[in-house]
């Protein structure tokens, strides 16, 4: 049983006393005009919050977008490394993917967000959290999930929900009016739906909308197309300790480090590119274009270093519970009892994964050259087709005959 359960919003009635919203704020477009609204329909003073989760992030821009429209406090936060070290990471070892190919790269940064939203919405006395996720989308789900989980009184602002600005062109009017500046793509038109994070990018809307229509190379951010990726292949070194890689090329790096290290190589190599249509938690089908170079290297050396390390009952439990704890990341349920429950099953061995991988990227491709470990589970003696004592062939005899009659019932 999951022990999330959402709860009705409360609305706030319009008044003239100011109330105090913390807004989850990016410093683009739809967050700007999210707080000139909030200001606007509630009188409210805002709390612009940003978190550094490794994106692409221009402090002047959000300092200077933010005091422009009146906001007297910003806060813009580093959780680069409890983003991978305490999210990431353990998503990793489960070995999670949406639907077979989406890395959950937006999902799993959610729930951090929520969670440090209420958390200043505390600390300074607010009455709201807001969020800038569309009445369509998934995020919504996700901030909100974790705004009831660690705050049920404070009140949720969902603008997407709540406004009368329905589409782009009437948020680009109401930017317009209240000289907010709009940014542009790299074709001079209004960006699409950009999302990014130290594991990831994805990008939605515009022409990706027509899943006939094949995305246009510009749309990529972190990394180059395949067929443009170096004619020489590129071989790295990750070592494992406690289920996690602790050095990358035999240097010990912090977490984040590590995959920002990761991300640079893998995307210079032309890895980590999903085109997908996929069925979003509120029933409709969206179609993402996602980057995740160093995370999609991190899942094959993951599974490698657990080939050799993990015994076959443990590694097909898991193998059985990954669509579940994905779908489960995927939806916003981060902080609930299935959710831990199902990462304490997980991660109940991962004491034992410990070696070094080494891996060859190669325009697209990662290819698993070798696998090093002093894990007592492989054994090359069992293994070899030299005769040997370790393995005694006339026991399989009766392991098929058991089978044979366990096939008959």
């Amino acid at each position: 049983m999951l022990t999330i359960q959402p709860k009705k919003i409360v609305k706030i009635k319009l008044m003239k006393e100011k109330i105090k919203v913390v807004l989850a704020y990016s410093g683009g477009l739809d967050t700007s005009v999210i707080l000139k609204w909030l200001q606007d329909k509630y009188n409210a003073e805002v709390i612009c919050y940003t978190s550094d989760l490794g994106q692409q992030i221009n402090r002047k821009a959000i300092y200077a977008n933010a005091k422009k429209l009146g906001v007297k406090k910003i806060i813009i936060e580093d959780l680069k490394e409890t983003f991978v070290k305490d999210y990431v990471f353990p998503m990793i070892r489960g070995n999670a993917l949406y639907e077979g190919i989406y890395l959950l790269g937006t999902s799993i940064a959610r729930p951090l967000i929520a969670k440090r939203q209420i958390e200043i919405a505390k600390k300074f006395g607010a009455q709201a959290v807001a969020h800038g996720a569309t009445g369509k989308g998934n995020d919504q789900v996700r901030f909100e999930l974790g705004y009831y989980y660690f705050g049920p009184k404070i009140k949720v602002l969902a603008p997407w929900r709540e406004w009368k600005l329905n589409s782009r062109k009437s948020l680009i009017q109401y930017a317009k009016k209240n000289g907010i500046i709009i940014p542009k793509d790299k074709k001079g038109a209004p960006p699409f739906s950009i999302d990014d994070n130290l594991l990831h990018t994805s990008t939605e809307g515009k022409i990706l909308e027509d899943p006939k229509k094949e995305a246009p190379e510009y749309v990529f951010q972190r990394s180059v197309s395949p067929e443009k990726a170096p004619n020489k292949p590129i071989v790295l070194t990750i070592e494992y300790k406690n289920g996690d890689p602790i050095k990358l090329n035999n240097k010990k790096l912090s977490p984040a480090k590590l995959l920002e290290k990761l991300n640079v190589i893998a995307g210079k190599n032309g890895i980590g590119r999903a085109d997908l249509v996929e069925n979003r938690f509120i029933g409709i089908k969206s179609r993402g274009v996602y980057e995740t170079p160093g995370g999609t290297v991190l899942l094959f050396a993951n599974r490698a270093i657990q080939s050799i390390t993990l015994d076959k009952l443990t590694m097909h439990k898991n193998d059985e519970l990954m669509p579940k704890y994905a779908e489960l990341i995927y939806n916003g349920y981060w902080f609930s009892k299935e959710r831990l429950k199902l990462q304490k099953i997980i991660d109940s061995k991962k004491n034992k994964i410990r070696g070094k991988i080494k891996v060859k990227l190669y325009k697209g491709n990662v290819s698993i050259l070798s696998r090093i470990s002093n894990s007592p589970i492989y054994s090359i003696k069992k293994v070899s087709f030299d005769e040997n004592k370790t393995f005694n062939k006339k026991n399989v005899e009766n392991f098929i005959k058991k089978h044979c009659k366990l096939l008959r019932k």
